[in-house]
């Protein structure tokens, strides 16, 4: 009986520890930055529940900083998940951030990464997503289940979407053709669900989006009061047994802002 208890005691602190780190991480401002320089991924900042194998590879062809960027491909059938209330059957190799690292509503955070779209890409008017802000959801009925934000491609289109309870907002549309350049994108983002929401954007230096509003889901929709958003970027596309697809990223970081504002 002495061993149990010593083991019950061991696991009491065990569980200590770990919900002292969940704080920690919880609570200590948020700066992450990865050019992608190594051969490997960082379980650190990324998570690989959204890729197949092999979906994301390190390469030095098409490079938009340092020796490396990173070439993110999607094939037929890869992380295929059936038709839904939420939209048509769809596939993805997505690089998505570690749940330590993700966003608390109620704060505003500043994301920057670079894109690139070969000159060979696609223009189609399938759907495609290349970069997705999601809600977390803890429970099964959180209804919508959409991106509240996103960077879409079709047609030969680039656009910023945000979603709310009742419709989706196009807050830019691009005419010209992104393909066969980084285009180097900058979010400032306040997570929230009233009017103190925001999103600024810009591309290659110039202001496209400025946004003031809800940026979030409302409780009342199943999602926690507060709760977290995250970030993933790569290929989420209808399943339509399309060829490959491929987008490389590079030069990605993501800060926390502090009270007084964004630097």
């Amino acid at each position: 009986m002495a061993w149990m208890k010593s083991l019950a005691r061991a696991l009491g602190s065990a569980v200590v520890l770990a919900l002292l780190l969940v704080i920690a991480l919880r609570t200590i401002p948020i700066h992450v930055y990865d050019g992608f320089e190594s051969s490997h991924l960082s379980w650190r900042r990324w998570s690989r529940s959204r890729l197949a194998r092999g979906a994301v590879v390190s390469e030095s062809a098409i490079v938009r900083s340092g020796h490396r960027a990173l070439a993110i491909t999607v094939h037929s059938g890869d992380r295929y998940e059936p038709a839904s209330d939420d939209g048509a059957a769809s596939e993805r190799a997505e690089l998505m951030e570690s749940w330590w690292l993700y966003s608390r509503i109620g704060r505003t955070y500043v994301y920057s990464f670079s894109l690139y779209l070969p000159k060979e890409f696609e223009r189609t008017s399938e759907r495609l997503v290349m970069a997705q802000w999601k809600q977390l959801c803890e429970a099964s009925h959180c209804r919508p289940d959409n991106p509240i934000l996103a960077i879409r491609y079709d047609s030969g289109m680039l656009r910023i979407t945000r979603r709310d309870e009742s419709s989706t907002e196009i807050l830019y549309r691009g005419n010209e053709d992104v393909r066969g350049r980084w285009l180097d994108f900058r979010f400032g983002i306040r997570f929230d669900p009233s009017d103190r929401g925001s999103v600024d954007v810009t591309l290659n230096g110039q202001t496209i989006v400025q946004y003031r509003g809800p940026t979030t889901y409302q409780p009342a929709h199943g999602y926690p009061v507060g709760g977290f958003v995250y970030f993933k970027t790569g290929l989420y596309r209808d399943a339509l047994g399309e060829e490959p697809w491929i987008i490389y990223l590079d030069e990605y970081r993501k800060d926390q802002c502090a009270p007084s504002g964004c630097w």
